[in-house]
């Protein structure tokens, strides 16, 4: 099982991040370079850097799972306005370059949204964005997300991953991360997961499959909210999320949990804990502020 959680990059970086997913119990974690919601970035620390990979290979953690999210600043759907296109180009450039620094192979991405576009329009913008992004010197994957659908979102069907993947030049540089909440909330049954699975591999291929975000919904399916829930608490429910979780042609794939934090508790180190056991934690919400109020 590769599984771990979103953990933050601000204190020492990669090497803190580290520190906070070996906390949880992890073997894996998800970070942002920086806040996703604006461009400030601290140049990595190489020495730090070094000591984070030295630390993951002494705690079971392999570089080659640990997976970063692009900031959500970055919309490639939308050319409305040329210049804010294409500074999302240079953005995700920059922050390729931040991952190579650190040695991860894995950038998750939100296809982007269409705004004024129409959506056929919007998934052209991105296969021409990620075409001058990705080139042959490119050493980090792209990850399109799946996405709920919310307002004029793309990469909602699998159909719409699979136009933009299809265009891409460099075919073996771009890939999906699959999010159990988006999934819900755009219209698949968790319930039904085989079915998804085998339609994504006729017209995809299930290689492509590099990460999952592991969240159950607050929404109804077919909402088109993403609005994430604490494991066994929403809508998908705790036995449908263990089958993605545990299913075999995802057993090598890096699952990383995007759920709310209890108050302001982090919840992965219970959550991670009941997975393992495949047991439903009922008490999850009085574990957590327990254990981090007597800390």
């Amino acid at each position: 099982m590769i599984i771990g959680s979103h953990v933050s990059f601000k204190n020492d970086g990669l090497l803190g991040s580290a520190k906070e997913a070996i906390s949880y119990g992890e073997n894996t974690f998800m970070f942002y370079t920086g806040a996703p919601q604006n461009t400030i970035r601290k140049n990595i620390d190489k020495n730090t850097t070094t000591k984070a990979h030295e630390l993951m290979v002494n705690n079971n953690i392999d570089i080659n799972n640990v997976i970063c999210h692009a900031p959500y600043i970055i919309n490639l759907a939308n050319k409305a306005k040329l210049e804010a296109w294409q500074f999302s180009i240079s953005f995700l450039k920059q922050e390729l370059k931040r991952c190579e620094e650190l040695g991860i192979k894995y950038i998750v991405l939100h296809p982007g949204s269409a705004v004024s576009h129409s959506k056929k329009e919007a998934i052209n913008n991105t296969i021409e964005a990620l075409n001058e992004v990705i080139n042959q010197n490119t050493n980090v994957m792209i990850l399109l997300e799946t996405m709920a659908g919310k307002g004029t979102e793309i990469g909602q069907t699998i159909s719409e991953l699979k136009e933009i993947i299809d265009h891409i030049i460099y075919q073996k540089k771009i890939g999906v991360c699959l999010d159990t909440c988006h999934l819900n909330d755009s219209g698949v049954d968790i319930n039904e997961f085989d079915n998804y699975l085998t339609e994504f591999d006729k017209e995809i291929g299930l290689p492509k499959i590099c990460c999952v975000h592991i969240n159950d919904s607050l929404n109804p399916i077919g909402s088109h909210k993403d609005r994430h829930a604490n494991i066994g608490y929403g809508t998908i429910g705790f036995d449908n999320l263990l089958k993605v979780i545990y299913h075999d042609k995802l057993k090598d794939v890096p699952k990383i949990l995007e759920t709310p934090y209890i108050e302001e508790y982090p919840p992965y180190k219970f959550e991670i804990e009941s997975i393992l056991k495949k047991e439903f934690n009922s008490r999850l919400k009085e574990d957590v502020q327990n254990y981090y109020k007597n800390l």
